[in-house]
Parts: structure tokens; sequence; C-alpha cells
């Protein structure tokens, strides 16, 4: 891709398991993930210019609802931010001192993606943001109207108090500086945040189980130029057909040629967050691969980092992580 050496640990495998059937229309009740979500309605917070949104949507149900996705719904209900933050970005994981750590392969393939200037526009919507912020500190430079999802309330309450800095947010200077060190423009990590502040426009509920994933209101402006979501859809799905069909869900809020990267776990059947132990469907990088193409993308790029065994600390039995960067094909 022109960036120099890539980041592949490991050897590349491929999957034996058969392909997810092609489902017709619609059966799904709610799931969910640290990010994956409900709706909510419309209510502007106040002292802020970010929108958020009102319950009416959380509630409804879909009919025909596959047993599944609502078993994943009830079991987020215990997800606790906090804990999730703690497991997964604070020492070890959060060490970005190394190199080879996979909290600087992560920013390096978000900042690599965005420096080649080919993912840019006015909007992009972070599908299932869950508590945290770093997926956007790179995009924020080239979209001007960025919007956050995700299917609790408590994770979208932790994004709005990093948002309005508020007292007890979560601290993710280590990740602001370690961003505009590998960018390397000049800019400081207090400038980098009040950016990325400054242009999330809305915290929005999302269900990507629902064909329309954001409700039928026009609470984000749509279709986005672009997407980017981190791990979300593999954490929120049952079986590999919801994962495509979710897949399929979110790449309806997605203009034709517009950009979408996604960030995902390899190999990982669950992860804890406090009291909460959460299934994960487990995907290889051919399953995404794969998946990604069945919703009309063109993969640009997918990279994928195994994870070391002083990272493995008994919070998930995560293999490795994926990155791909995909284009949809305009039809």
């Amino acid at each position: 891709m022109g960036w120099g050496r890539r980041s592949v640990l490991g050897p590349r495998r491929l999957c034996s398991r058969p392909p997810p059937p092609q489902r017709k229309g619609w059966g799904g009740g709610p799931g969910a993930d640290k990010g994956a979500a409900r709706r909510t309605g419309n209510r502007a917070d106040s002292g802020s210019s970010i929108s958020m949104a009102d319950p009416s949507y959380a509630a409804g149900a879909v009919p025909d609802s596959h047993p599944g996705q609502e078993a994943v719904a009830s079991a987020y209900q215990r997800f606790e931010p906090r804990a999730y933050l703690r497991n997964n970005y604070a020492p070890p994981r959060g060490d970005l001192s190394s190199p080879d750590g996979v909290g600087p392969w992560k920013l390096r393939c978000l900042a690599q993606t965005f420096a080649t200037g080919e993912v840019s526009g006015r909007t992009l919507i972070d599908i299932g943001s869950g508590p945290t912020i770093y997926q956007l500190l790179s995009a924020c430079a080239h979209f001007e109207d960025i919007t956050m999802t995700d299917f609790l309330e408590v994770n979208r309450q932790e994004l709005r108090l990093w948002l309005r800095q508020e007292p007890g947010a979560f601290d993710w200077s280590t990740y602001s500086r370690h961003v505009c060190l590998i960018e390397d423009k000049g800019e400081s990590w207090q400038g980098k945040e009040q950016q990325l502040r400054a242009r999330v426009k809305r915290v929005l509920p999302i269900n990507v189980h629902q064909p329309q994933p954001l409700g039928a209101g026009d609470l984000a402006p749509l279709p986005a130029d672009a997407l980017v979501s981190a791990f979300c859809l593999e954490a929120v799905s049952p079986d590999l057909a919801s994962f495509q069909q979710a897949l399929d869900h979110v790449t309806t809020l997605l203009r034709p040629e517009g950009h979408f990267l996604l960030i995902g776990a390899l190999e990982e059947s669950w992860y804890l967050a406090g009291e909460a132990r959460l299934a994960v469907v487990p995907v290889c990088e051919e399953e995404v691969r794969e998946a990604l193409v069945r919703s009309g993308y063109k993969v640009r790029d997918l990279r994928t980092y195994t994870m070391p065994a002083h990272l493995r600390t008994g919070v998930d039995d995560v293999k490795g992580i994926f990155f791909a960067w995909a284009q949809k094909v305009r039809v």
C-alpha cells in the first residue's frame, strides 16, 4: 500500500468454516455491544452543541425477533464501561511505549490510512463507539461532522463525560499524545482533543441488527462519507450470519464509494467487562474479507496482528486483531 512494512504478525490462516447463509429480510431483535445499539429519540444537551437521543427507539421490539440477538442484548445490560476500559486501555494493553503493542498498532493503522488523503469528506459515523474515543483521533482532522453511536446508555454517558470535559472522565491523553507523535504534524495533544470534541456533533443510540440502524428519524446526516467501527460487529453478533447481516445494515448508512475502516477481534469467543462475560462470534481474516465483499465493498487493505503472550491477560480469549479498509462499490 506504499506505507512501508505492514504490521502483520503471525501467519495468515484460511478458514475451513462454510460461508454464512444468505438471509432474506430482517427478523432481528435488539443486539448490543460495547457498541452496537438501540436508538432513543432526540434531546439537546444543555450547555453543549452535541445532540443526544431519547429512549423511544430503544423500547421498540422488532417482529420475529432473533433469540440469539435478544440474548446478546440481555447480556450487555451488565456491561461495565470502566472495567472494560481498565482491561483494554490501561496497562499492559494500554502501554503505548512499545511499537509492537496492540495500541500503537491500531493507532498506526488508522493514522496511515487517513494520511493517504483518500478517506475524507464532511460526515463520518462511528458505529458502536463503546466508551472509547481513540478510534477518531486521526479521523477528526478529515471530517467536520462526526456522529458517535452506541447501544448502551452507560457507554453514551461515558462518551459525554469526555466530550464535555467533566470530572471523572477517562483520561485519553496518552492516546492523544501518541497519535500526535506518529502523525508528526507538530500538533499538540490538547489541540487534537479540542478538535475532536468540536467535531463530534451528536451521540446517538444504534441497533446494527435493524435494517435502519439509526432508526427512521433524521438525527444524523445520511448517507455518510465514511464509517469507522472498532470491536463492535463481531462482539454483538451471536453467529456469522448475524455478523454478515449487521454489516449489511450499517452499509446502508454509507454513500456509494464511501470508505469503511473496521477494527475487530480475531478468533475471540468471549471477553469480560466487570461482572459481564460476553460472547463474541469468532471470525478469521478470510471471513472478514468475504463478509465485506458480500456487503458490496472492495477491500483496499486488510492487516492482522497476533496478540502476544504478555498481553493475553485473562480478560478475553482473543487471538489477534484485524484492521480493514474497505470502499463501497458504486452500483
